[in-house]
């Protein structure tokens, strides 16, 4: 008689000192973990080797404008890599504003001149953004906590900014007025909206000797009769079966599908296109739209890789998962549910 695997909702992922991804999470937990002089050696290796290149810059993309939504309706603009704008409409008062790991600077690095360099710019102006009520930090890498953008956030908006354990050493940096720092599964309330973390599997660091000395994680967005899921950054694992037994109905899921190759240890860390179909089964929302692709180049596959392996792994599906243009807006209808 078979039996079925039962799993631990919220394994231990702290040492006291360094957090780390729980291996029963893992779909490959019986693959011996690389110790940190493997994985530097491996990296190192993957570096020096000839790597492709993505082009300087891509031609314009269809120009987009915000807009408000109407009451009940929760409107996602995605306005590059993992930053995504979601305003929830409510009665006789301004929208809930909300935006996932802003960052709009030119290069995703500590160096203004090195490092990672945009190819393609936000979809929205960060000096058009309407005023924010919050920002979600899923992790402290360069590519989704960028402090120059968080800078001009505090300065224009007195947001609350919700991460994960260990990030508000960075996040004062910035000068943001409200930090609140969560664990995995552990929820807060504003603005009559509920903010619960979630598990990802990834990891963290902003120098050579913090590594995972921060959390990272996903948040699950309650408001005005909509959930919202934001993935962050995570490789596929079973922490989205944990996920979906505390949400069974979602109506959008954010999920990333790009910097994948070279896949023998991108794996661990990031989800390719076929994997984040796997998560959306997993998950199940009514609809999905994707991140992580296209706006920097972190890894190896080709800039339009991305988006064209997600249209064909997701064709058959009758709920929909899109990767929009920079700047694009996808609307949840008051109705949805």
């Amino acid at each position: 008689m078979k039996h079925a695997l039962v799993l631990d909702d919220n394994p231990l992922h702290f040492d006291g000192t360094r957090y780390f991804n729980p291996p029963s999470w893992r779909p490959d937990n019986t693959v011996p973990v690389r110790t940190p002089g493997q994985r530097f050696r491996n990296i190192l290796k993957w570096q020096l080797s000839l790597r492709p290149r993505w082009p300087d810059a891509l031609p314009p993309q269809t120009p987009h404008t915000l807009t408000a939504p109407a009451p009940g309706e929760c409107l996602a603009t995605f306005i590059g890599h993992a930053t995504v704008l979601l305003q929830f409409g409510r009665q006789g008062r301004e929208p809930l504003r909300i935006i996932t790991d802003p960052v709009f600077s030119e290069r995703c690095s500590p160096f203004r001149s090195f490092g990672p360099k945009r190819v393609r710019p936000p979809g929205i102006p960060l000096e058009a953004l309407p005023p924010i009520d919050m920002i979600l930090i899923s992790h402290c890498h360069y590519d989704h906590m960028d402090l120059p953008t968080l800078r001009v956030l505090a300065a224009k908006n007195d947001a609350v900014c919700i991460s994960l354990s260990g990030n508000r050493r960075h996040l004062e940096k910035a000068g943001l007025p409200r930090i609140v720092e969560l664990d995995w599964w552990e929820g807060t309330q504003a603005e009559s909206t509920r903010i619960t973390t979630t598990p990802a599997l990834h990891g963290s660091a902003r120098t050579p000797f913090d590594q995972n000395m921060a959390l990272w994680g996903g948040f699950m967005i309650e408001a005005e009769g909509k959930k919202a899921f934001f993935a962050g950054d995570t490789a596929w694992g079973r922490h989205f079966d944990a996920i979906h037994r505390r949400w069974n109905t979602i109506d959008l899921a954010i999920l990333p599908i790009g910097a994948y190759e070279p896949r023998n240890f991108m794996r661990r860390v990031h989800m390719n296109p076929e994997e984040a179909v796997m998560a959306f089964d997993t998950l199940k929302p009514d609809q999905a739209i994707a991140i992580h692709f296209g706006t920097f180049q972190l890894t190896d596959e080709a800039i339009l890789e991305p988006a064209a392996r997600l249209e064909i792994a997701s064709q058959d599906r009758p709920r929909r998962f899109k990767a929009l243009e920079n700047g694009e807006t996808l609307t949840l209808p008051s109705s949805s549910r």
